[in-house]
């Protein structure tokens, strides 16, 4: 069940179908008052993992990028076969020995169906639902434990379909959205955060790590959208380097509450910095 513009229930917007380290579900209602007018012709992201604001604003035209294949053909499948996704996860088994011989796959070895039932099947049985894989790009999360995980809601799947009828779904480097957005599209970036201090790391959703090259290369990609004319708008980490990296642009900061964490004392609130280079 979703919610509409005044917070209230809602069957008719989906949820984001995954869990996703850094989902922006519990920072929506601080984010939409930040969004640019309505009339862009284009909603682009190019970190698009959990797509919580994605999935609220089911623009008619959207450009979805992430370089993680698995979550990518997730979408893609959900999109053009979900009937034939919902009868193989029918399969699935809750019990730690199945968990790991379906965690043992070779994803590339699998149809597209099956690859996204997979992908589907650990997010929601893994520990913690996090995603997480290690330098060869294999899910290394342990088995969860739950009594009894949801793995198949059809109900919002079938919402979660019809809100991606209208998106292109691109596998790649965050850079492709310059060979797409133009003036007056609207470009959301929410990338793997800057790490809070020099001993935390990045959370590894693909076998590549994000670290401070990227967030400079990211910085740079954001002044080059900046000067195509998209309405920007970006996500990150309150700290010293990323107000100097967006240095000019105005940065409004916004708490959260860390919900995927080893220890429970770092599951506290945090800032957050949006970053957008447009004002009201």
């Amino acid at each position: 069940m979703g919610r509409d513009e005044k917070g209230r229930a809602s069957l008719c917007l989906p949820k984001p179908p995954v869990k996703w380290a850094g989902g922006k579900g519990q920072l929506l209602w601080q984010l939409l008052p930040l969004l640019p007018e309505k009339g862009w012709k284009l909603y682009a992201e190019p970190f698009v993992g959990g797509g919580a604001l994605f999935f609220h604003l089911r623009p008619p035209k959207a450009l979805l990028i992430d370089s993680n294949a698995e979550l990518i053909n997730f979408y893609r499948v959900v999109r053009d076969d979900l009937e034939s996704l919902l009868c193989d996860l029918e399969k699935h088994e809750n019990t730690p020995e199945y968990y790991y011989r379906i965690r043992s796959l070779d994803p590339r070895e699998l149809s597209s169906v099956a690859r996204a039932s997979r992908f589907l099947y650990l997010n929601k049985t893994a520990y913690n639902g996090l995603w997480r894989v290690n330098r060869q790009g294999k899910h290394n999360v342990p088995f969860g434990r739950y009594k009894n995980p949801k793995i198949a809601d059809r109900e919002n799947l079938l919402l979660v379909r019809e809100a991606l009828r209208g998106a292109e779904i691109v596998l790649g480097d965050f850079s492709l959205v310059l060979d797409y957005a133009g003036p007056g599209d609207f470009v959301y970036l929410d990338p793997p955060y800057y790490p809070l201090s020099g001993t935390a790391r990045f959370t590894s959703y693909t076998a590549g790590a994000f670290g401070e090259a990227e967030q400079v290369r990211l910085a740079g990609v954001f002044r080059d959208l900046d000067k195509k004319g998209c309405l920007l708008m970006l996500s990150n980490s309150d700290t010293p380097a990323v107000h100097e990296l967006y240095a000019g642009y105005h940065i409004q900061v916004v708490t959260a509450r860390r919900s995927i964490n080893c220890r429970a004392s770092g599951r506290g609130p945090v800032n957050e910095l949006v970053v957008r280079n447009y004002t009201f």
